[in-house]
């Protein structure tokens, strides 16, 4: 009994996580502008990514196959939001008019 529900808690976290990811690219195509783009792909990436690993966290019974989904969703919740931030960093560098794709706030 308990093995199915095991089982039906890893089909359910990573089913979610497969949509998010999903609805993630969609949101690719459906905005225009990079920032927007880049928002868009890094939150479906960083929830897609936690309940994806979840579920598979669920479904072992070795803890050290568990560390090492656990490890591999640090390493990339640690590069993902660094590697958005320094293309949204050149983004802002390079482009003379921001101000025309979104509000700026001058501080």
């Amino acid at each position: 009994m308990l093995d199915w529900i095991r089982f039906g808690l890893t089909v359910a976290l990573t089913l979610q996580g497969l949509f998010l990811m999903a609805v993630a690219v969609v949101a690719q195509y459906r905005f225009h502008y990079v920032l927007n783009r880049m928002h868009a792909a890094s939150m479906g990436d960083s929830l897609g990514l936690l309940l994806v690993i979840t579920g598979l966290c669920v479904s072992q019974n070795d803890g050290w196959v568990i560390v090492k989904f656990l490890l591999t969703a640090l390493f990339l919740w640690l590069t993902s939001p660094t590697a958005s931030h320094m293309i949204a960093r050149l983004e802002l560098t390079t482009n003379e008019h921001p101000e025309r794709e979104m509000e700026v706030i001058r501080l």
